[in-house]
């Protein structure tokens, strides 16, 4: 039988200016109508390069079809090369028989219409229906993809919607039409582990209703184990393996698909040094590439004091509340309890993972450590002084000697600045060193010791991978050399074998400046690798507390448990 779709050597160029740059090289591969094909690799693999060429999404120019064929037969019908229809013809393709789920779903749906329009929009142009019909069937949808209150949920606009809210829009708004292949640009990206679960679960028994063929793009190799029946993996371009999902998982045969599934820190002891792609694609086995792995790096240890017994920080009944509705006067009426009564301590010298789902309240603790938030009632002790009271020369010491991680490094830089200026003005504005000339030597230092290069000073942010702009951040963190640093959410967007290296970083600063390390996740697996102990938070309030591998593998709150549960852990060989 002839598949669902088929991709004959697709080759794809980007042209820029006198520049040329081939970002997809001879693909071929099939999908097959109720099949679920996993497109697996890291950023610039060209995953979203080959999904947005099905339905020619990409810009012409610069983009240009250099080779290579997309037959579509939906069923039964005689295919037809995608490449070779008009504007036309493919408007009446996307979203009716092809539809498909970005990444983002915030910057996908239109901020300015209501949830319910833009579905209803859909149905309307690939639909002989009425408003009212358009209507209806909309609702049902929200229904089938589990949202809550579909009535008040279509008169919603997204920005009243939580992430993976949003994400069941999107995924009504791609199979309202009941298309022949669903495309999924990456859908669970930095969604918790619970929600992507659910997500997951969802698009699996859509997909089984209807007989729907699926793409299903991510970097995760453990969220491919949960869902896909075949898989292929993508380097450069180019598919470098392709089999079943299981054979993929117990017998790879690429050096790069053996890196990707050993970087995984749920595979590796608490604080173990992960092995880097790299490594293996150099030729090393797995033990080789974790043995060399620990011989490149040279970390100069401070020297181990005798370890005092005061904490570093303490947090006690700390609340931070956010008014919800008041009255004309500004009389508060109702609250959000965003931290509600939190009380716990850091020693110095320890890593303390801060876990659970979005809206718990872990990045509003977090930043009302460092004073970015003000809270509503509380204390919170910092070497033994009163954090909340202290103010003037105190507080611009204690801006020096705390220092954050933001979630997002791309918008926690300035794009109008050099990475070496961004850098370089935390030690102007602190007056550590006298001249232009060390300040600048120092920041090459700094860019060293986080594995970029000194000629990258007087590059702009924009012209780094995500990877590279984290590194860039974990400097700038590192510039004024601080005793605390809160990590929020520093790894939870990054593809698994640049989580390794950044992880593997994080672990050699911290024996090389002895800092202390606040670091918030969604991702149990993770801060479980990392921490010492794990505090678990929900809906306001510290859930439960204790060293890492007790949380982890004797987890005592439900809500823990069912996190843990969540983890997509792929097939272990």
């Amino acid at each position: 039988m002839e598949p669902l779709l088929r991709i004959e050597e697709l080759s794809v160029e980007f042209i820029s200016g006198k520049q040329t740059t081939t970002a997809l090289k001879s693909v071929s591969f099939t999908v097959s109508a109720g099949e679920i094909v996993a497109l697996v690799g890291e950023s610039g693999s060209g995953k979203s390069v080959t999904s947005l060429s099905i339905l020619q999404l990409l810009p012409s120019p610069p983009a240009r079809y250099s080779s290579g064929k997309i037959f579509f037969c939906p069923d039964g019908q005689i295919p037809i090369d995608l490449l070779q229809q008009t504007s036309r013809e493919l408007q009446a393709i996307r979203g009716n028989q092809i539809g498909m789920i970005f990444q983002e779903p915030m910057t996908s749906l239109n901020p300015v219409l209501t949830c319910g329009s833009q579905v209803m929009e859909a149905l309307l142009t690939h639909r002989k229906l009425s408003a009212s019909e358009a209507r209806q069937q909309t609702i049902e949808w929200f229904e089938k993809v589990k949202l809550p209150d579909p009535v008040s949920i279509f008169s919603r606009y997204p920005h009243q919607l939580s992430g993976g809210q949003k994400q069941r829009v999107m995924i009504a708004m791609a199979i309202c039409c009941r298309p022949a292949l669903l495309i999924c640009d990456e859908p669970t990206t930095a969604l918790d582990v619970t929600v992507q679960k659910t997500i997951l679960e969802l698009i699996r028994e859509l997909q089984r209703e209807y007989g729907m063929g699926v793409i299903f793009i991510t970097h995760d190799l453990g969220v491919v184990a949960e869902i896909a029946d075949r898989t292929i993996v993508m380097y450069k371009g180019a598919i470098v393996e392709q089999d079943k999902m299981r054979n993929i998982f117990i017998n790879p045969s690429h050096p790069y698909t053996k890196g990707l599934l050993a970087c995984r820190p749920i595979l590796h002891r608490k604080g173990e040094r992960l092995p880097v792609v790299g490594d293996f694609l150099s030729g090393l086995t797995p033990e080789e590439a974790l043995a060399h792995s620990i011989e490149n790096v040279k970390i100069i240890e401070k020297p181990t004091t005798q370890k005092d017994t005061t904490p570093l920080l303490r947090v006690e009944n700390l609340s931070v509340w956010f008014p919800l509705r008041k009255t004309f006067l500004g009389k508060t009426l109702q609250v959000t309890k965003a931290v509600d009564d939190v009380s716990f301590h850091i020693d110095k010298g320890e890593t303390v993972g801060l876990v659970g789902e979005s809206g718990c309240g872990k990045t509003t603790l977090g930043r009302s450590l460092l004073r970015l938030i003000r809270p509503t009632a509380g204390q919170i002790y910092y070497e033994g002084k009163d954090l909340l009271a202290s103010g003037g020369e105190q507080q611009k010491r204690l801006r020096k000697d705390i220092q954050i991680v933001f979630q997002d490094p791309y918008s926690s830089l300035n794009p109008r600045l050099t990475i070496g200026s961004a850098i370089a003005e935390a030690l102007k504005v602190h007056h550590i060193l006298p001249t232009e000339r060390q300040r600048k030597e120092r920041v090459a230092a700094l860019l060293e010791k986080v594995d970029m290069k000194a000629e990258h000073l007087g590059r702009y942010p924009h012209e780094f991978s995500g990877g590279q702009r984290q590194r860039i951040v974990i400097a700038r963190a590192l510039a004024l050399d601080p005793s605390f640093v809160v990590c929020d959410e520093s790894v939870s967007a990054l593809d698994v074998s640049v989580q390794a290296q950044v992880l593997n970083l994080l672990n050699d600063l911290k024996k090389e400046f002895g800092f202390t390390v606040l670091f918030i996740s969604h991702d149990l697996s993770v801060v479980r690798y990392i921490s010492d102990r794990i505090l678990v938070m929900n809906k306001g309030r510290i859930e439960e507390s204790g060293p890492a591998d007790e949380i982890y593998f004797r987890p005592q709150s439900e809500y823990t448990k069912k996190l843990i549960a969540s983890i997509p852990k792929g097939i272990v060989a």
